[in-house]
Formats: C-alpha cells, sequence, structure tokens
C-alpha cells in the first residue's frame, strides 16, 4: 500500500501506532495483508506484519491468553467447549467468515491455531498466521480478546532419539517465534516420548512429563508482564490407544513434582479413539470413527475434580459425524480440534473450478509421489496429501476469484454456526470479558 494512503489510515510516533481513520483501515485492510503475506523482502515482510498486529490491538483486537477462563472451567464448568480452529489455507477469508459468525452469535470462546507441522506445509510462520488472524477481525469490525494457539508444538521422536538437546532447542525457538507473535496459548506435545517398554505407567509417562516440564518452564520464562499463557499437556498420542486414568494421574503427578515455573497445565489432550484426518478408505470417502465418550468425561472430570485443570482436550475431531458434536459439552470436554473437516469442504466443493483442483492434485502426485505408502489407493493418497497444496499454492488460492471464494467462505460459515451451536459457544463473550484480561503487550513501530 502506498504511504500516502497508509499515512490517511495511521500515524507512529516514537515507535507508537495511532489510528486515524478506522473505516478506511477495516476497508484497505483486503490490500494491506496481501501485500504484508506476499513480500518478497523478507525484513520488509516482518515491519508490515507487526504493522497489523499493532493496528489491531489499537482497534479493539487484542491477542490474549484463555488462561482465565480455563481456571474458571477448573472450578466450575460452565457448560460449553471451545472450538480450536486450525486453518491451513485461505488464512484470512477464512478467518473473516469465523469472525463474521462469532459477531452475530455472540462467540468468544474460540481459538484459533496452528500446528508445528501446519507452519512446514501450509507456509504459514507465527507471525504471518497471527496477522491474517488479526487481519481479518479487524476488516469484521469484531473487538476484544482474540486466542491465538500454537497446536501439537510436538517433539519428533525419530528426531529426538538422534539428538535429544536439538529436538528440544528446536521446539524452544519455535515456542519464543511463536509467543512473539502474541500466541498466548502453546500445546507441548511431548507424548511421542512416552515409552511403553518400562514396567509402571509413571515410568512410562516420565519422558513425556519430564519433557513437558522443561518446555514449559521456558514459555513461563518468556511470558510478558501481566499475561499467563495458557499451556496444554498430552497424554496419548493421537491415534493410538485410548487414554486412563492411571495415565492421567502419572503424567500430571510426575509434572506437578518437578515443574518449577509457576502456574501449571491448563487442560490435558487424551486420546479417545480419534485419528487425525479420519480415517480414510480405498475410495476417499471417511470410514466412521467410534469415539469413546466414557474415557473423555472420566478423564475430564478427573483432572477437573483432582488437578484444577479446565477439562480434557479432543483432537482429531473435524471428520466426525454432526450428531456427534453435541456430546462434548454434555460430558464436559473444555476444547476441541477442528481442521480437517474445513479443509475437505474447501477443496470437495463444487464452487472450486475442476482445472484448479486438478492443477494442485497433478503437482501432488508429481511432488510427493515418494509419499504414497504401499497398497495406498490414489483417493487415500491424495486426501492424505491435499493438505500441502494450500502451501505449494498459497498465492493461487490467495488469488482465487471474488465469485469462487464467496460461495466457498459462505458453506464454511454454514459448518462454523453449526460447531458453535453444537459446542454450546453463542454467547459466550460475556463470560471471556469477566474470566480474561486483555493485555496490550508494547511492541516498538518502525517503518
Amino acid at each position: 500500500m502506498a504511504l500516502k494512503k497508509l499515512s490517511e489510515i495511521l500515524s507512529i510516533e516514537n515507535g507508537k501506532i495511532a489510528i486515524k481513520n478506522k473505516d478506511l483501515a477495516r476497508k484497505s485492510m483486503d490490500e494491506i495483508i496481501f501485500n504484508a503475506v506476499f513480500e518478497k523482502n523478507e525484513e520488509e515482510k516482518i515491519k508490515q506484519l507487526l504493522l497489523i498486529k499493532e493496528m489491531a490491538k489499537e482497534m479493539g483486537v487484542i491477542p490474549a491468553s484463555i488462561q482465565g477462563l480455563y481456571e474458571e472451567m477448573g472450578r466450575n464448568f460452565p457448560g460449553f467447549t471451545v472450538p480450536a480452529i486450525n486453518i491451513r489455507g485461505l488464512t484470512y477469508d477464512v478467518a473473516r467468515a469465523i469472525f463474521r459468525k462469532a459477531t452475530t452469535q455472540n462467540v468468544g470462546a474460540l481459538i484459533f491455531e496452528i500446528a508445528r507441522s501446519e507452519i512446514g506445509y501450509t507456509k504459514q510462520r507465527p507471525l504471518e498466521y497471527s496477522a491474517c488472524v488479526l487481519a481479518a477481525a479487524i476488516r469484521e469490525g469484531f473487538e476484544g480478546a482474540v486466542f491465538i494457539q500454537g497446536d501439537h508444538f510436538q517433539v519428533v521422536r525419530r528426531y529426538f532419539e538422534k539428538d535429544p538437546d536439538a529436538e528440544i532447542n528446536y521446539l524452544k525457538s519455535l515456542i519464543k517465534e511463536a509467543i512473539e507473535a502474541e500466541f498466548y496459548n502453546i500445546d507441548i506435545d511431548t507424548s511421542t516420548l512416552v515409552d511403553i517398554s518400562k514396567d509402571t505407567v509413571y515410568e512410562q509417562q516420565r519422558p513425556n512429563f519430564e519433557n513437558t516440564a522443561i518446555l514449559a518452564e521456558y514459555v513461563r520464562k518468556l511470558e510478558p508482564h501481566g499475561v499467563t499463557i495458557s499451556i496444554g499437556g498430552e497424554i496419548g498420542e493421537i491415534g493410538g490407544k485410548n487414554s486412563t486414568p492411571d495415565e492421567a494421574r502419572a503424567y500430571l503427578n510426575g509434572f506437578r513434582d518437578i515443574f518449577k515455573g509457576g502456574k501449571g497445565l491448563s487442560k490435558l489432550s487424551v486420546q479417545t479413539g480419534t485419528k487425525h484426518g479420519g480415517v480414510v478408505l480405498p475410495d476417499g470417502r471417511i470410514a466412521q470413527v467410534k469415539i469413546d465418550f466414557e474415557t473423555l468425561r472420566i478423564l475430564s472430570d478427573l483432572v477437573r475434580k483432582e488437578y484444577g485443570l479446565s477439562g480434557c482436550v479432543q483432537h482429531g475431531a473435524s471428520t466426525l459425524p454432526e450428531e456427534a458434536f453435541d456430546k462434548f459439552p454434555e460430558i464436559g470436554a473444555s476444547e476441541i480440534h477442528l481442521a480437517t473437516g474445513f479443509q475437505n469442504i474447501i477443496y470437495d466443493s463444487k464452487h472450486l473450478p475442476e482445472e484448479f483442483r486438478t492443477m494442485i492434485y497433478e503437482a501432488l502426485k508429481k511432488q510427493f509421489a515418494s509419499e504414497q505408502k504401499e497398497g495406498q489407493t490414489e483417493e487415500q493418497f491424495i486426501y492424505s496429501t491435499r493438505k500441502k497444496g494450500f502451501g505449494l499454492f498459497k498465492k493461487e488460492w490467495w488469488s482465487l476469484p471474488r465469485e469462487v471464494k464467496e460461495p466457498l467462505m459462505t458453506e464454511l460459515e454454514q459448518k462454523f454456526e453449526l460447531l458453535f451451536n453444537k459446542l454450546k459457544v453463542f454467547n459466550t463473550k460475556d463470560i471471556i470479558k469477566k474470566a480474561v484480561s486483555l493485555v496490550k503487550v508494547p511492541v516498538k513501530i518502525e517503518l
């Protein structure tokens, strides 16, 4: 955007932004965020993304920690389950659709997140992701707390076994980058290190809780003044066997005994029968998954009553049948992670031009041919790989014409409305205002 027009929107004095024309800021945001995301000079790109983030804060859109709400949930479950939504592509447009629905239904309990793996294959570093989400909030006139989360900041076991220090240090660098981008909610996943060869559940969980404690203490050291980052832990790698009360107690007791960082975990991710992305049949359809709601209920009740956590977190849920989502608030799950179902809506939509879809699939078949597993059909391979098409063709997705994107976003809005209703997060903005502290962390801006 030309500096002349930018000067009509804001002024900068001693590194601090003042918004001169909020209406023009909203109307210009499509251009501002596009230019920032696709700026080729990395130093200039960072400046533009930081500018957007600071504009958001001056317009009442505040990156926040959900810690206060989760402490309240630990004392008294309010009857709703917080949706945490991973956006892999069309991030600004999808976030706008979410904020539109959040505004009309008064939704405050809502998380935007991106996982370690997604940061790579979608080509979205934390600062870019947070700027896109906050830009969308500006564009839609949303005000209040915006919860941005690092999902599955996960230890990769094969890397850890080769060089434990290097893997932990990589995660520390990612955590630092995320917090600087105002991700004030971090999910640490060291469940990949659980050692089932050990004789006792406590010893099986030891590498999990020890490394969670190391990383959680690091998070606490980086917290901005006035912010208590919400930290999640995990006991069962998603896609493995279902979690048990003994595992939950072993992990949480072990963590509590060695953690030296002040406030501990706010929630616990468990395995109840789901798998990320769902289970794909040979013809490309998604198999019906039976989730163990009783396990989720028992564990949520346990961690709330015995440890003061908000409850348990359900991963890999977006491909479940619609009738399943009513159950999560009923059994006391505090958070649910949703990703692939929205990706499926986009890719499978009749509004997405067939030639565009084919272009992506053909590129995936060439570039990732070595990843096709033995016995995997082409449909299964495409389904498991197409998430990478968002990064490969990032600018092409952003540049789709309005007559394509608008009906796509309408489809997504309908899904968001259904999920927000079933998870009972309509009219949660008031409880967020009461429970969550808003802190405008100062960042100096230089152009």
